[in-house]
């Protein structure tokens, strides 16, 4: 019988690896048919996003507030005619200074003295008949109801000379409070009647600045802080605030605030504009840049910064005042690690690799450098 030959060698070894092939095919990746996917392996401190941080410690600033207004006196008096009359002199010319109690305009008396001394008259007659009665009553000679006749006739007599020499009084118009007759409308002879106004009077040796402040800004203001004026012509005057109104005004929701300021130059600046600069209360803020400040979700005015874990946490801040350099906010914790660089790169909770300020910028430019180079 003859010899069955095996097949050579190189043959067989192409059989095992088509066998092989199949198998595999056949059998796929085990780790494919798995039920769950393969546990995510740990980030690694090499793999975390790099952010640049620095160290901040909250500061004591006294921020400025800064409102628009308009400059008035600290007085002013439209003047009007308590008695009627003409004109008779006029003491004081229109723009001059008065002071408290000088006449500035006089109406002719006419009959007022004749009427008054009759009314003096009057009144001393009145008294006299009053003292009899009350002899007279004291002996029973006369009658009680006549005796109270005799006492109304002498009230009315006082009262009648009493309004005779407020009438022959108002014929001389006096200066309640120094300053400057700022108006005259009337001229010598000319009839003025009662309630007629017949000029200004003006008192600027004091100036009250008038403005609106928001209500956002009106909680921290109150009677007594610093404040300056800031003047067109680039002067200030320094003062403090006065007033600060206790209610807002319904269409604009703002608060009437006033300023009152010294006018030692006496100058002409009643009705105005002016810049307020009003100087609030101490807080402590941290200094950061402008560009630094996001918007959370509900569109409110947040910072970046980083946990003791190196995780980015976001927090809610209130702009205390700004430039264009130097923003100033209220509410982070203090000191606070603060991302400067990369904080637009990184999500809130998520872990960082934190890098002394400026090393990513000297990574950058060795990375640009390198790159230059080949």
């Amino acid at each position: 019988m003859p010899r069955r030959r095996l097949p050579p060698f190189p043959a067989l070894l192409a059989i095992g690896l088509v066998i092989a092939l199949l198998a595999w095919l056949l059998l796929g990746d085990i780790q494919g048919f798995r039920d769950a996917p393969p546990e995510a392996q740990p980030a690694t401190e090499a793999d975390a996003p790099r952010v640049e941080v620095e160290s901040r410690e909250a500061e004591t600033h006294a921020p400025t507030l800064i409102l628009q207004g308009e400059l008035e006196a600290q007085r002013e008096l439209e003047l009007r005619a308590r008695q009627s009359g003409h004109v008779e002199a006029l003491p004081v010319a229109e723009g001059s200074r008065v002071e408290a109690g000088e006449v500035m305009l006089a109406l002719a008396r006419e009959e007022l003295p004749a009427r008054l001394s009759q009314a003096e008259d009057d009144l001393a007659l009145a008294r006299a008949e009053l003292a009899g009665a009350e002899s007279l009553l004291s002996r029973k000679l006369i009658s009680r109801p006549e005796y109270l006749r005799l006492q109304a006739q002498a009230s009315r007599a006082t009262a009648e000379l009493a309004a005779l020499q407020r009438q022959l009084d108002d014929t001389r118009l006096e200066a309640p409070f120094p300053g400057t007759l700022d108006r005259l409308d009337v001229e010598l002879g000319e009839l003025v009647q009662v309630g007629e106004a017949w000029g200004r009077l003006v008192d600027d040796s004091r100036l009250i600045a008038a403005a609106w402040a928001p209500q956002r800004d009106a909680l921290d203001l109150a009677a007594g802080l610093p404040a300056e004026l800031r003047l067109l012509d680039g002067s200030r005057l320094s003062g403090e605030v006065s007033m600060v109104a206790r209610r807002a005004e319904e269409a604009t929701r703002s608060f009437r605030v006033e300023v009152s300021a010294d006018n030692p130059e006496g100058r002409r600046l009643a009705g105005a504009s002016a810049t307020l600069a009003i100087t609030l209360p101490e807080r402590r803020v941290h200094r950061l840049s402008p560009a630094l400040l996001v918007l959370d979700p509900d569109g409110e005015l947040a910072v970046k910064h980083l946990d003791a874990d190196d995780r980015v946490v976001q927090t809610r801040v209130t702009l205390v005042d700004a430039d264009l350099e130097t923003a100033r906010v209220a509410g982070l914790p203090d000191p606070v690690r603060l991302i400067t660089l990369g904080a637009g790169l990184v999500e809130v909770g998520e872990r960082v690799t934190p890098v002394a300020p400026d090393s990513l910028e000297r990574d950058t430019d060795a990375a640009t450098a390198g790159t230059g180079a080949r």
